[in-house]
């Protein structure tokens, strides 16, 4: 996360009285939070739902003149991160991506276009 996308996260935190668990958290109509149960019995606020994170996305990007979805943006972070060589790695432990193929295929020609076993160096004869 960049330094100055920390620094705003953690003045929200600040002036929302955020200490622990998830920035962002699912609400009720009224502003009640939604809490659940983990595993180990902590109760916990609940993240947002995957609908309320791409209401979120297109209600910022409509002003703009943008049609954008959540992953559109994960597209984004992907390539830029890669055109300012961030490593394959790292991307995909950004992204929680289990497989290493996963973070390849954001990427889709990209990658081809310059594989690392290109610049070996062996060339087979004919």
């Amino acid at each position: 996360m960049p330094g100055w996308a920390k620094q705003l996260v953690d003045r929200w935190a600040f002036e929302a009285d955020l200490t622990s668990g998830l920035v962002f958290r699912r609400f009720r109509t009224g502003g009640w939070l939604v809490y659940e149960t983990g595993d180990d019995g902590e109760v916990r606020a609940k993240g947002m739902s995957a609908d309320a994170i791409a209401d979120v996305v297109s209600t910022y990007a409509r002003p703009l003149g943008w049609t954008l979805a959540p992953h559109d943006l994960r597209r984004t972070f992907v390539k830029l991160a890669r055109s300012g060589q961030a490593p394959l790695e790292q991307i995909q432990l950004a992204l929680g991506h289990q497989n290493i193929q996963t973070t390849q295929r954001y990427l889709g020609s990209e990658l081809e276009a310059d594989a690392a076993c290109d610049r070996l160096g062996i060339r087979l004869q004919r």
